[in-house]
Parts: C-alpha cells; sequence; structure tokens
C-alpha cells in the first residue's frame, strides 16, 4: 500500500491516502467544509461554489469537493477570504429565493438557512423584484418549488446513479435552468422519496409532510420498517402518538439512509381510520364490541373446554410480528394448548437452504455483504421491485467497486441495465446458469440471491452448482416480509421447533401446516395472530372457533372470526425482527392507537386467564430466553441491537429434519407499491399512479452490459 499523503488543514498536521478528496479528508479530522452540491456516494457536481478553501501557494481559491488532498499541501478553510467568498455564495444564492423560512417545511432542517446564519449578511444588496414561479405538483409524494431550488443536483444524481431510474433532469440553462420530471408535468419513478430527503433546502417537499409540524415539535423514534423483508431502519416522527413522517437521515441502521415509498410513506396505515380499537366477539351473529376483560375471558374459556375434550386446535401466525411474539406463540401453541398444527405463510425456504449447507461456516451472507461483494448473482426475483434496498446495495457495489452482476429471471430486471441479464422461465433457470458456468467461475468469490421459484430439491441443485464453481459462494434465500425469517427462525412450523430442531427432541408429533389447518373438516379452533389465510384458502371447518389478532375488520379473515383482538402495529410495540439475510435489529415503540395491545401482550394475558406459566412474557425477557435458547441466536450482542445496531445470526447447525414441503412456498409477489394485506390500509401506496404496478415489467429497463472499454453491448433474451 502507498505511503499515505501528509497535509495540514488549519494548522492540524494530517494524512490520508493518495486520491481522497480533501472535503473528506477534513471531515475525518472533525473539520466540517460547507457543502450543498457535494454527497456522499454520488458523483462529484462542483456546482454551488460553498466548499471554497484557500491552498496556500495557489492562485485562487480551490473547490474542496474536488481537490485531492497532495504532499505537502496547507489548508484555510477559514479564512477572511474564505469567509467572504462564502458569503457571495450565499447572496447569489438568495437572489431569487424566496424568505419564507416560517412556512417552509424544510425549517429547522434547512443547510441554507445553517450557512446563511453562520456566513450571510444582515441585508441584502438586492433590491430587485424576486422571480417567481408557482409550486407544481409532481406526484402525491413530491411537490417541486422552483425558486427555492439552488441548483446542486443531488436530486437529479440520487435518482439517476443511486436508484438507477433517471426520473429527474435539468430543464433550460444558466439562470433560467431548472428541475424537470422525466413525464412532462409529472413523474412516473419509484416514488422513493429519495430527491426530498436529499435536498439540502425546501424545493422538494413531501405531499404526506407538507404544513403538518417543525422537528422540534416530534418524537424521532428509530425502528424498522414493518413491509418487506429487507430490515430498513426507518426513523419515525411522531406528534402526540401519531406519525407525522419517516426518513433515515441520522443514516443509522443497515439501509444507511436508503429507503423506498413504503419505508418512507407507508406509515400511513397506522392512521387508517378503519382500525380497530376494542375487542370484538359476535353475538347473534353479529360482531359486537366488548371490553378486553370479556374478550380474553371467551377465548380462555373456549380454548380451556376444547383441549379438555381433546379438541382439535390451529395456529397460524404472522410474518410481521416480532421475533419475541413469534416464540411465545409456538411456546403457548405446544406448551398450554398441547398442539403442533402451528404454521405461517412461508415465502423462501430457508430450512432446505439450512439443511443444504450443513455443516459449512461463513456460507450464509449478511446484509454488509451486497456492497463489498465481487459478483452477485440474482435468480427468480425483480429485485428493485420485491427487495428495493438489496437492489440498491448491488448497484452502489458496482458503481463503487464494479462489482459484475448476473441476473436470471423471467422477465427484464434493473440490473440488466448495469449486468448481465438472461432471461429463463421458472423450472428453467438452470439451463441459463449453465451458460453462465464459465463467466460465474472466473470470478473470485459470489453472492447468490435467489427468490421463491428456486425451493425444495432446487435449492440443493443450486448449492451443488455453487461448489461446482469452485469459488467461495454466499446464499442468500429471499423472503418477502418484514419478519418471514424471524417466523421461521422462531419455531412457527409444525414440525420444527426454534432453531430449527424437530419436534421430536421435545418429545412431540409434527403437526398440520397451514392448508391442512385450513382444510381440515374436524378443526374446533382456529387462532389466527397478524395473518389473513382466508385470502388465499376457505376454511373447512363451517363450525370452527375463530380467534383473530387484527388490526383492521374489513380483511377476510377477521370478518369471519367469533372473537377478534385489535393488535398494535410494528410500529407501537417493542422487539425484535429479523431481516432476509438473518441481521436482528430492534422494534422501538413509536406510534399509539388507543385500545390496541401487542400480541404479546395478548398471548400472555391469554396464558394467565388459562392459569398457565409461560415464564418470562416481556419482551426484554422472552429475548433474553431467545438468546440462551435458540441456535443461531445465542449470545446475540445485546448492546448492539438494543443501541439500533444489526446483528447478524449464524442458524446453521448440521441436517435440519423437517419435512420439505416445497409446495407451501408461495412468495407474495409484492412491488414497490403493494404490501399483502397491510397495503390496503396505504391510502398514500394506493394513490401513486404507478400502483399497483407488476414484477419484471420495469420502465426504466435499457438493457446493457458495460464492457472494460466502455463498449455498450446489447444483452440478447435467452
Amino acid at each position: 500500500m502507498a505511503d499515505p499523503v501528509k497535509f495540514m488543514v488549519d494548522g492540524q498536521h494530517l494524512q490520508a491516502p493518495a486520491g481522497t478528496l480533501l472535503i473528506n479528508a477534513a471531515k475525518e479530522a472533525g473539520i466540517a467544509i460547507p457543502a450543498f452540491c457535494y454527497y456522499d456516494g454520488i458523483s462529484l457536481q462542483a456546482a454551488c461554489r460553498m466548499c471554497l478553501v484557500e491552498v496556500e501557494k495557489t492562485p485562487k481559491l480551490q473547490v474542496a469537493c474536488t481537490l485531492p488532498v497532495a504532499e505537502g499541501m496547507v489548508v484555510h478553510t477559514d479564512s477572511p477570504q474564505v469567509r467572504k467568498a462564502r458569503k457571495g455564495t450565499l447572496e447569489f444564492l438568495l437572489t431569487n429565493h424566496p424568505l419564507d423560512c416560517p412556512v417552509c417545511d424544510k425549517g429547522g432542517e434547512c443547510e441554507l438557512q445553517d450557512m446563511v446564519f453562520r456566513y450571510g449578511a444582515g441585508e441584502s444588496r438586492y433590491r430587485e423584484t424576486k422571480l417567481h414561479v408557482d409550486e407544481k405538483q409532481w406526484s402525491p409524494i413530491v411537490f417541486y418549488d422552483a425558486p427555492r431550488c439552488i441548483l446542486c443536483y443531488r436530486c437529479v444524481r440520487i435518482c439517476g446513479e443511486g436508484l438507477g431510474v433517471a426520473a429527474l433532469g435539468i430543464g433550460n440553462r444558466g439562470a433560467a435552468a431548472e428541475i424537470v420530471p422525466n413525464k412532462g408535468d409529472h413523474l412516473e419513478c419509484d416514488e422513493c422519496g429519495a430527491c426530498i430527503d436529499i435536498c439540502p433546502v425546501g424545493a422538494l417537499t413531501s405531499g404526506t409532510y407538507r404544513y403538518k409540524t417543525r422537528p422540534w415539535e416530534m418524537e424521532h423514534v428509530g425502528t424498522i420498517c414493518t413491509h418487506c423483508s429487507d430490515g430498513c431502519k426507518t426513523t419515525l416522527g411522531v406528534r402526540n402518538g401519531d406519525i407525522m413522517r419517516a426518513n433515515n437521515r441520522d443514516r443509522s441502521g443497515v439501509n444507511d439512509e436508503f429507503l423506498c415509498v413504503k419505508g418512507r410513506y407507508a406509515f400511513d396505515f397506522n392512521e387508517n381510520p378503519d382500525r380497530l380499537t376494542a375487542p370484538l366477539v359476535r353475538t347473534n351473529g353479529e360482531l359486537k364490541p366488548v371490553s378486553w376483560a370479556i374478550a380474553l375471558a371467551t377465548v380462555a374459556k373456549k380454548f380451556s373446554e376444547v383441549k379438555a375434550k381433546g379438541g382439535t386446535f390451529g395456529v397460524i401466525g404472522s410474518n410481521h410480528t416480532s421475533n419475541e411474539e413469534n416464540y411465545l406463540l409456538q411456546k403457548f401453541a405446544r406448551q398450554v394448548l398441547g398442539t403442533s398444527n402451528i404454521d405461517h405463510h412461508r415465502t423462501g425456504d430457508v430450512a432446505t437452504l439450512l439443511d443444504a449447507l450443513s455443516g459449512r461456516t461463513n456460507a450464509l451472507a449478511a446484509t454488509a455483504d451486497l456492497y463489498t461483494t465481487k459478483a452477485a448473482l440474482v435468480v427468480d426475483s425483480d429485485l428493485a421491485q420485491e427487495h428495493p434496498f438489496l437492489a440498491y446495495q448491488l448497484r452502489a457495489n458496482w458503481r463503487h467497486h464494479k462489482a459484475r452482476v448476473y441476473a436470471v429471471t423471467p422477465g427484464p430486471v434493473r440490473e440488466d441495465n448495469y449486468g448481465t441479464g438472461v432471461r429463463a422461465e421458472p423450472g428453467r433457470e438452470f439451463e441459463a446458469l449453465d451458460g453462465l458456468r464459465s463467466k460465474l467461475a472466473a470470478e473470485p468469490e459470489l453472492l447468490i440471491l435467489f427468490g421463491a421459484a428456486v425451493k425444495g430439491e432446487a435449492i440443493r441443485q443450486l448449492v451443488a452448482f455453487g461448489d461446482s464453481l469452485g469459488i467461495p459462494v454466499k446464499y442468500v434465500c429471499l423472503v418477502d416480509y418484514s419478519n418471514s425469517r424471524g417466523a421461521s427462525d422462531m419455531g412457527v412450523l409444525p414440525d420444527l421447533l426454534p432453531g430449527y430442531h424437530h419436534v421430536s427432541e421435545a418429545g412431540l408429533e409434527p403437526g398440520m401446516n397451514c392448508d391442512q389447518i385450513l382444510s381440515a373438516p374436524n378443526l374446533d379452533v382456529l387462532w389466527v395472530v397478524g395473518a389473513n389465510p382466508l385470502a388465499r384458502q376457505p376454511l373447512a371447518a363451517a363450525n370452527a372457533f375463530v380467534v383473530v389478532n387484527e388490526m383492521f375488520l374489513s380483511t377476510e379473515t377477521a370478518r369471519r372470526a367469533d372473537v377478534v383482538f385489535p393488535a398494535m402495529s410494528a410500529y407501537e410495540k417493542n422487539g425484535t425482527v429479523t431481516n432476509v439475510c438473518g441481521d436482528v435489529q430492534k422494534l422501538t415503540k413509536g406510534a399509539k392507537t388507543m385500545g390496541t395491545k401487542s400480541d404479546l401482550d395478548i398471548i400472555a394475558l391469554l396464558a394467565k386467564e388459562m392459569r398457565a406459566d409461560l415464564g418470562a412474557t416481556t419482551p426484554e425477557q422472552v429475548f433474553e430466553e431467545i438468546r440462551t435458547a435458540v441456535p443461531g441466536y445465542q449470545k446475540l450482542p445485546f448492546g448492539v441491537i438494543e443501541t439500533g445496531g444489526a446483528a447478524a445470526t449464524s442458524p446453521l447447525n448440521g441436517r435440519v429434519q423437517f419435512d420439505p414441503r416445497p409446495e407451501l412456498i408461495r412468495p407474495a409477489g409484492n412491488t414497490l407499491f403493494t404490501s399483502g394485506t397491510l397495503g390496503r390500509f396505504s391510502p398514500m401506496l394506493n394513490s401513486v399512479i404507478e400502483s399497483p404496478g407488476a414484477l419484471y415489467h420495469d420502465p426504466h429497463h435499457r438493457p446493457f452490459i458495460e464492457k472494460g472499454s466502455g463498449q455498450i453491448v446489447t444483452v440478447q433474451d435467452k
């Protein structure tokens, strides 16, 4: 490694690797150089001139955001000449910028406002009338106020480079230049809102947050998005128990600042007026509100009666509930109800992958690996639609580290735009993989992400294919929902305990799976916790007593229920969830809906009502039990998770004895604008013109591969 470059900034002797930009080298030393157009991770623009610095023996001020450090360089970042230049820059920026800070949504968070307070003049030298252009609404989410825009081009670059969408561009030139959308007067894009959050001023504002509150009026709560399984950290702005907005500007969590439309805007289901706020019990054929005491007593009595007569229970859990709730639910089913008839909607065949990788270490990829791997292969997934953060990670890896990306999919995907795309219908993936064998074998390492079409024996075949390449290979079994991986890990399965141990190890017999539960004509009780299985399959047992934990009554399952418990959403409770790559992160209570309880509390209260001892019943206590008892979760670093970090599980524990049922693996097929049953209740998701969208139908698809020579070659579908 080359010797570091030595230089001086504001009297401090510093050193940094050759090629480091001055603005970054100074930042590492705690010296902040202000800038509007510069942003980590996207291309350099040098448009705002706010980062001008004085370099000794250089006749003019230099732009720190494009200036590499040099041996012996002496830099002054706050000299009188520099302060005068920055003051002049701000005067120019304010020429037509409206002074409407009291009503601007960026007030209190505006980078321009901060710099004017620091460097600006007390009064302006300009007396001319400010030019005004009416505000434009580009979508239900994005509003644009051109006079506020300082033309830093951050929004254009993050959309084009970061997301690969290029929905924003520049119209006109010079003083008349402005940001323009990709469809004339409106946007057709991912509606992710990254352009709004990255904007340093109030030029781009959010349709969900406009004129509602101020940053200092909210409590900022970091939790995990409740939609897809990528496990993105989202910081909720909560006022009086209501969620005002979501972002991740503090760059905490596995996702840095990235959020898709669901993570940033689809929290609005939480304040939906149809939320249940009281338990319901069916009386004379109608569901009537009752107290919690009556509802719990009714269910506990029925459960006890059915258990006493040796009746049949069926329990269907959720892939949205927390690890603690899933763990306690399977414990309640097996120890209190005495049944192994417990399952959930499986969206990926995790158990088969673990069995196929038996005895190996370092074979499961963590989320961070997607940004560092030398090569990646996506099989049977429209990654940008179904797993937007994973797609963002791969794209960032390609931009920053030149990773090579391959995609074997039934239709066009965004990875085709910068990688090698091959079309293959489900069931014919391995024909396409054989055609890529020589290229993949030439890579130094490979990370394989595969969707639900690869299940059962196909997973073993995929692992054998990876072994045949003769290179290190890691795998990600793609699952769909926020805690799909956690539900599987916690043993919400008919034949597997937490940690993928067979139920026979606890002296139990395997139970009925989800399909068998719904099809059983002799079922006495069906308890559904946070799921909607009757949307896919009717209940065969006409006289079964149905109990549902749900947020909304209008789901197919809740309408069939005899008792409905109003449940909290993931944004209203504490606990942990496990993302698609096995990273455990913390849920933190933010919002509050009166009259609801967490599923953990409901399970604990039912156990108490039935005089059963479940032991630990608080989120903290149950998590400690998980860390003690569940293989792969043992000795997870409590401090890392408690402080908002992510800790990787390691569930490989030898062979997994189970009944392989690949027909039970059913992908949700969600797009960026759908989220299963939950998506029905998000007005924002349903309002954008792209909703509901479709998989393998990317309007931003521009298939090519980029050679080292810069040659653009069309990818031929196979």
